[in-house]
C-alpha cells in the first residue's frame, strides 16, 4: 500500500468510525491511550484531526505486523498533533500506537521535517 493510499485509508475510517455507534473502528493501544491522557487530548479530537490528516513518515513493514505511519493532523485549536498509525486491511480499521504533539525543538516549524 503507497502512502497515498494509507493516508485515503485512514481518513475514511476515521470518518466511518463516527457513524459506528461502538467505535471499534479506530482501536486504540495502551500506550497510545497512556499518551492520550498525559498529553490532556481526547479520543474524540485525535479521531476528528485523522479525517484530514497527512502521512509525514511511511514506515517499514520489517518486523512489523501491520504497515504504519506517522500522521500529521490538528487539533481544533490548530495545533498540531502526531499520530502513529497501523493499517489493518483486513479488518477494515486503524490501531492507533501513540500519539503526541510535536515540539519545536525537534521539528521543523512545518511539523512534517525532523530537524537534524
Amino acid at each position: 500500500m503507497d502512502t497515498y493510499a494509507k493516508q485515503s485509508f485512514i481518513r475514511r475510517i476515521a470518518e466511518e468510525n463516527r457513524s459506528d455507534p461502538e467505535g471499534t473502528r479506530v482501536v486504540w493501544s495502551a500506550h497510545a491511550v497512556i499518551e492520550l491522557v498525559a498529553e490532556e487530548l481526547t479520543r474524540q479530537e485525535i479521531e476528528e484531526a485523522l479525517e484530514a490528516c497527512d502521512v509525514i513518515e511511511d514506515y517499514p513493514t520489517l518486523h512489523r505486523p501491520l504497515p504504519d505511519c506517522l500522521v500529521l493532523g490538528y487539533l481544533d485549536d490548530d495545533h498540531p498533533v502526531h499520530v502513529v498509525v497501523a493499517i489493518d486491511t483486513d479488518q477494515d480499521r486503524i490501531l492507533i500506537v501513540t500519539v503526541y504533539q510535536p515540539s519545536e525543538q525537534e521539528w521543523e516549524d512545518d511539523w512534517r521535517t525532523r530537524k537534524t
